[in-house]
């Protein structure tokens, strides 16, 4: 009864699934509909239909191309009728037409596929193209790098199980590892036997080393004479050679498996190309020159044989054919070769340069000139064969004779003819080549060559070599009446040639003649500048001279072309040339002051004074308001003890010119004699005329404090400032004399004015600097040198600064900071050398102090404190290389070679120096400046401060 009261848990077995029921939805399952679900599509309209809906639009029904076709016969209905000859025709007509079609795609077409190719090649390469390069790169490696090569570990980072098996020790491995470190004490009963040895020796019996010795040495040059081939025992004779042998097998070529490989398809690629093309000759050679590479040198004669047998006209291949075979069989090829190409001139050279003997090769030269009568090449050999100069000449007769168009003939039948001959020589070349400008050149060489050849009077060698100008103007003239327009280059260069083989006057002529061709009226001064810079760059310096030569006939009065002529001659010429130059450029120049100081100048350097004075006296005539003309005569009569006259001639200056200069001039005058009163009158007298000048400051609070009258000086130098508030080096001097006076805080708040006034300007910060570091604020000093940078980014006499407050490990650094902020700063570039200086890198160091002192474009503006920098390191790099050579034996070493070389160094840097004349340099101004040190020049004030520098 309970069990039937009990509910059936299976009855939903039998009932009707919900209307949204999905079979194994709660276990992930989604539900699909299909066809059957949702029932059959909606069918399209019929054929019928649709052709009704057409009719009624008035639309044609699309007739099916198929609909006519035969069932039976898949190729049309006419597939089976008769092909007859107008069939036959029509076919081969719409071919033609398809081939023309496709021809006129083809091109195209192959260039697309072409492109799409390498494109798809280019982005899916094939594994073997990718490799190919790394595969031909094993062929280098050698076996130490094979085996050097790591073996390949477990890579999957996964770890394995260890192998934790054990295994048992046998006992006789303990026992013998515990008898391993005793020792015998005794010997067993069969050792005592034996006498001590485990083998008993016979009674008397003494081993004889020697005898082993020498059989073992016999043994061994037997075996050494078998392999030579020179076995004495037998009185075989073997083919090795034993001199050769380890030659031979250094020239062996040891061939990779890639590389054969790569011969294998060259073979294979060279064969196909001679078997489908049998004539072409490049061909054959490269299969030849394969076979030689390969090492066949049999297997290469065969192959450039049958190419000489197919081409017997090209002369390469029976060049290459020669090539490879030795002598003697090279000449008989080259005889066949004749044969066939009689007309060639390479195939005749070659038989000559197979012969050793110079009448066989003159022999075959000239039987090659009767096959080949017009080939230059050939006369030109056969000439330089001959050495007599009577044969040379009958050669080149006929040579001349047969070729007449050649130009090298005319010129070597004229170089070895008399002069009066060669003259007739040139005149026939002249007309049978009047396009030619080699035959007026050479017309104009030969004429300068003989008006130097003799003993002549000045008068008839100027004659003869005007007719050199002459010539080559006639020349010019003849070359553009026939169409030949040579350019302003190419005569330049011709020019530049004839000077480099000693033909100046012909160099000069060729100039003067074409140096304004092709050039604007307007243009003509910076274009002939231009030239003669280029011509002096390159060494050519006649041809420098000659184009400023003719610039100046062209422009007299140019102060700049004069100058250019004269610093050319002062640096290339004589001294009489030099002297000619400037007296004619003060002739046509006579305002330019420039030009009289030079000369006078170059007078005095030469010794004659009265000839310098004799020069400014003529400058007076032409210039008698002229600052400079006065203070050059000042300067000279000083300079020669003639104290009165300089201070007269002062006097007289400041009536007639009356400039600040002369004014400031003639109280330095004093003061340098002692005269500081007078000194002082007159700067009272010029600041009252000139009270903008603030020289005029600077030299009277100089005097007085030389005076030790703080005072005046004060007052000089705060005049001074009120006046020119702008002038740096007035403040400096006012801090200056502050800082004497033991006032560094008023020195500091002086200077600290000044660089509100003139703001931007390094010299005042360093000065600063200077003034923290000498009171010993190191840590203010590196502060204000912060600020500096900061303000002066750019400044290479802050950064120099900046190097050498940093300790040593930090210097480096710190100059790569200042070479990228001022790296063409000339005290930058000194910083730098010298710190390569502290690390003994000489070559370099001497590198950077060149490109320190020539930093500046114009040379008297460069630091002499750089100058004097290096002289400084010159001179002790000798001293550094004997100290670090650490003993007596290598200082020895030393050669007096090596020691002359480092005075050559200090001597080159000093006459530099004196070249450059310095004038500027917080070290070089104090001391070029001093009273003490007026009548010095540049060397002695360079060693004053080579001295100071620390």
């Amino acid at each position: 009864m309970a069990a039937k009261d009990k509910p059936n848990k299976l009855a939903f077995l039998s009932m009707p699934a919900p209307a949204s029921y999905v079979a194994g939805l709660g276990r992930g399952a989604s539900g699909f509909t299909t066809r059957s679900d949702i029932g059959p599509a909606r069918e399209g309209p019929s054929a019928e239909v649709i052709a009704e809906a057409q009719a009624k639009r008035g639309e044609e029904a699309e007739v099916d191309p198929e609909q006519f076709q035969d069932p039976d016969n898949e190729y049309g209905l006419f597939a089976g009728t008769t092909y007859e000859a107008d069939d036959e025709e029509a076919d081969r007509i719409y071919e033609q037409v398809d081939k023309n079609m496709d021809a006129r795609r083809r091109a195209r077409r192959e260039a697309r596929e072409n492109e799409e190719l390498a494109k798809h090649r280019a982005e899916r390469p094939k594994i073997q193209q990718q490799f190919a390069d790394l595969k031909r790169g094993l062929s280098v490696v050698t076996d130490e790098e094979w085996e050097s090569i790591p073996e390949v570990g477990n890579l999957t980072r996964k770890k394995r199980k260890k192998d934790e098996r054990s295994f048992v020790v046998s006992d006789s491995v303990i026992v013998g590892d515990r008898a391993r470190g005793e020792y015998e004490t005794s010997l067993d009963s069969r050792q005592q036997a034996a006498g001590g040895f485990e083998t008993p020796a016979e009674n008397g019996t003494i081993t004889n080393f020697a005898e082993m010795s020498q059989a073992r040495d016999k043994i061994l040059s037997l075996k050494l004479d078998q392999v030579s081939g020179t076995a004495t025992s037998t009185g075989l004779q073997t083919a090795i050679d034993p001199k050769g042998y380890l030659t031979s097998l250094d020239s062996v070529v040891l061939k990779t498996d890639a590389e054969i490989g790569d011969i294998k398809r060259a073979r294979m690629l060279f064969d196909s190309l001679v078997k489908s093309n049998p004539k072409h000759s490049p061909g054959w050679i490269a299969a030849a020159r394969l076979e030689e590479h390969a090492g066949r040198m049999v297997a290469a004669r065969k192959m450039i044989k049958q190419g000489c047998e197919q081409c017997p006209k090209n002369e390469d291949v029976w060049l290459e054919a020669a090539r490879l075979h030795n002598n003697d069989d090279a000449k008989v090829i080259l005889a066949s070769a004749v044969q066939h190409v009689g007309q060639s001139v390479k195939i005749w050279m070659a038989a000559s340069e197979l012969e050793h003997d110079v009448k066989a090769k003159k022999r075959v030269l000239r039987k090659a000139l009767e096959h080949i009568p017009n080939s230059v090449r050939l006369w030109k050999e056969t000439v330089n064969l001959e050495s007599s100069a009577v044969d040379a000449r009958i050669l080149l007769s006929r040579a001349v004779e047969v070729i007449p168009q050649s130009v090298e003939l005319w010129l070597a039948l004229a170089r070895l003819e008399t002069p009066d001959k060669a003259k007739a020589v040139l005149n026939k070349a002249r007309k049978a080549v009047p396009t030619s400008h080699e035959i007026w050149i050479a017309a104009g060489r030969l004429l300068e060559q003989e008006a130097y050849a003799a003993e002549k009077s000045p008068e008839q060698r100027d004659k003869e070599l005007a007719m050199v100008d002459k010539t080559i103007e006639a020349g010019v003239r003849e070359l553009r009446r026939h169409q030949v327009l040579l350019t302003r280059e190419q005569w330049l260069k011709e020019a530049e040639r004839c000077e480099n083989e000693d033909a100046i006057r012909t160099c000069e002529a060729i100039i003067k003649a074409t140096i304004a061709m092709d050039v604007e009226e307007e243009d003509r001064l910076d274009t002939w500048m231009g030239d003669a810079e280029a011509a002096e760059a390159k060494g050519n310096i006649g041809a420098a001279r000659a184009i400023l030569a003719y610039a100046l006939r062209v422009f007299p009065d140019k102060k700049s072309l004069w100058r250019k002529a004269a610093d050319l001659e002062k640096a290339r010429g004589t001294k009489e040339s030099l002297n000619a130059i400037l007296e004619r450029a003060v002739h046509h120049c006579p305002q330019a002051e420039v030009l009289w100081l030079m000369w006078a100048k170059e007078k005095w350097l030469a010794g004659d004074v009265p000839s310098a004075r004799e020069v400014l006296e003529r400058a007076f005539v032409a210039n008698s308001e002229s600052e400079q003309i006065w203070l050059a005569a000042v300067k000279l009569e000083a300079e020669n003890g003639e104290l009165d006259v300089a201070r007269e001639l002062l006097v007289r200056a400041r009536t007639v010119a009356d400039t600040e200069r002369i004014w400031m001039k003639s109280a330095v005058f004093e003061r340098q004699q002692g005269q500081l009163e007078n000194a002082l009158e007159t700067l009272a007298t010029a600041i009252k005329k000139y009270p903008k000048f603030a020289k005029l400051y600077m030299i009277q609070g100089q005097i007085h404090q030389q005076r030790k009258d703080h005072a005046a000086a004060r007052a000089s130098y705060a005049t001074g400032i009120k006046a020119c508030p702008k002038d740096v080096n007035l403040w400096i001097l006012a801090s200056r004399l502050e800082e004497a006076d033991a006032k560094s805080i008023k020195a500091r708040a002086l200077l600290d004015k000044a660089r509100l006034a003139n703001p931007g300007h390094d010299v005042l910060w360093a000065e600063a600097v200077g003034v923290e570091e000498r009171s010993g604020g190191t840590a203010q000093a590196k502060t204000v040198l912060a600020r500096g940078l900061q303000e002066c980014p750019t400044s290479g006499l802050l950064w120099s600064m900046a190097i050498w407050t940093e300790p040593r490990p930090t210097r480096k650094a710190r100059s790569a900071d200042a070479l990228r902020k001022a790296g063409s700063d000339p005290w930058v570039l000194c910083s730098v050398a010298r710190l390569f200086w502290a690390e003994r890198k000489i070559e370099k160091a001497r590198h950077w102090f060149e490109r320190a002192v020539s930093a500046n474009e114009n040379a008297s503006d460069t630091w002499g404190d750089i100058w004097a920098w290096w002289l400084k390191f010159e001179r002790q790099h000798g001293t550094a290389v004997r100290v670090y050579a650490g003993n007596i034996t290598a200082c020895m070493l030393l050669t007096d070679g090596l020691r002359l070389g480092l005075q050559e160094y200090q001597e080159e840097v000093i006459k530099k120096a004196i070249a450059a004349e310095p004038r500027y340099g917080p070290a070089w101004q104090p001391i070029a400046k001093d009273v003490s040190n007026t009548r010095k020049g540049t060397r002695e004030i360079l060693e004053l401060v080579v001295g100071t520098l620390h």
